[in-house]
């Protein structure tokens, strides 16, 4: 209830100002101060911090996505790297498509295709030499897949750790099959040496720059969806799933159904961040679908606060950007680090970095009041004042 009430002031009294300072911050400041300001300049923002950052946006659409299922319906799902996946390989065939003879064996097919000694294009391939059908396949594959996999859990009322186990099943499995070269997906090297998107050569600044602004745009958007769905009478009902499912059961409602439906968005976001992931990155592998990686997903949440839009975003960009930063000055430490942060968010900051912000200013008013209080009584004795 407290998690609830948090959330909700939050996104009531802090939700619009965040998402203005956001776009404005993101969308404009940050390529700005990349195109027109001179690389001595202090202000200056390079084209690689631009381009992590780009990557660091992608993971907040996804953690917003996750958010819905785990902070505000109460599912841990421990797969969504599955989802995220499904996204960056479908928009990796366009990309791997469009580089066409420029690769290194000067083949129509893609390279690891020509190593592999296959003769003819598989046919599952042959849509995403167009960009529409592409980004439609990037919403509509996660989506079904997570629709299907969720309807054969929810209706079964699977649910707990019964379903965070499952679907990190679901994330080994996913991951052993990518891995093999039988699927004509890159096998463990995944899709890489990407060249042009849309006829724009990737290597641009330009192109890069557009590809961040994109990001920036869509998790303005996935923001506004998400906040439309938690304000909505389905997310109050997400909310009574969370904290008493079988009350909503006997109420009258299909909790199952709330629940795929959430699931369901939440994959299409996360095959979304895949999409803008792949062409900023270059690289797309069975790595990133991992157990791993969608554990990593969940800290990302915890971190920044779960059951708080805000939380999500601020969570998967401060995250990932400590690990930049601490595989650059101790490469081999990370992982240890990461399960600090964990450790530390569970014992001492259980509502994460917007949790401990909000209780910091609450607690910084109450001493105000009192100094404020105290300065209006001769004796300086707050209990001085009658009511």
């Amino acid at each position: 209830m407290e998690r609830e009430l948090l959330s909700k002031r939050l996104e009531e009294k802090f939700g619009g100002a965040f998402l203005v300072t956001t776009a404005l911050f993101f969308v404009v400041i940050m390529p700005s101060l990349n195109a027109f300001t001179s690389p001595d300049s202090a202000l200056h923002i390079s084209g690689f911090t631009l381009n992590l950052f780009g990557k660091f946006l992608a993971y907040a659409i996804l953690a917003l996505g996750l958010d819905l299922v785990w902070g505000y319906t109460g599912i841990l799902s421990l797969g969504h790297g599955v989802f995220f996946g499904l996204g960056a390989y479908c928009m990796g065939m366009y990309l791997a498509l469009s580089i066409g003879a420029e690769g290194v064996y000067k083949s129509t097919l893609p390279d690891f295709m020509v190593w592999n000694r296959v003769k003819e294009l598989p046919l599952f391939w042959k849509p995403f030499y167009s960009f529409p059908f592409t980004l439609l396949a990037v919403v509509i594959v996660p989506s079904l897949f997570a629709a299907g996999f969720g309807y054969l859990t929810f209706r079964t009322r699977i649910r707990g750790v019964y379903f965070a186990i499952i679907t990190q099943a679901l994330a080994l499995s996913a991951w052993l099959v990518f891995n093999r070269n039988e699927m004509n997906l890159g096998g463990t090297n995944g899709l890489t040496g990407f060249k042009k998107i849309l006829g724009f050569e990737l290597s641009s600044s330009g192109t890069q720059r557009g590809l961040y602004i994109a990001t920036a745009i869509v998790l303005c958007g996935a923001y506004l969806l998400c906040r439309w769905i938690v304000n909505s009478r389905a997310g109050r009902i997400l909310l009574a799933i969370r904290d008493a499912e079988n009350r909503v059961l006997y109420s009258g409602y299909t909790p199952s159904n709330y629940k795929l439906f959430v699931f369901t968005v939440s994959a299409a976001l996360a095959g979304v961040a895949g999409a803008l992931y792949a062409p900023q990155v270059g690289i797309i592998t069975p790595g990133r679908i991992g157990v791993l990686p969608s554990i990593e997903m969940v800290i990302w949440v915890a971190v920044g606060g779960r059951g708080t839009l805000i939380g999500a975003i601020v969570g998967a960009i401060s995250v990932n950007w400590a690990r930049s930063f601490l595989t650059s000055s101790f490469p081999n430490y990370w992982l240890y680090f990461q399960g600090g942060i964990f450790i530390l968010v569970v014992h001492y900051m259980p509502d994460g970095i917007v949790g401990l912000v909000r209780r910091l200013t609450e607690l910084t008013k109450k001493l105000t009041g009192k100094r404020k209080l105290s300065a209006l009584t001769p004796s300086g004795d707050p209990s001085a004042v009658s009511d």
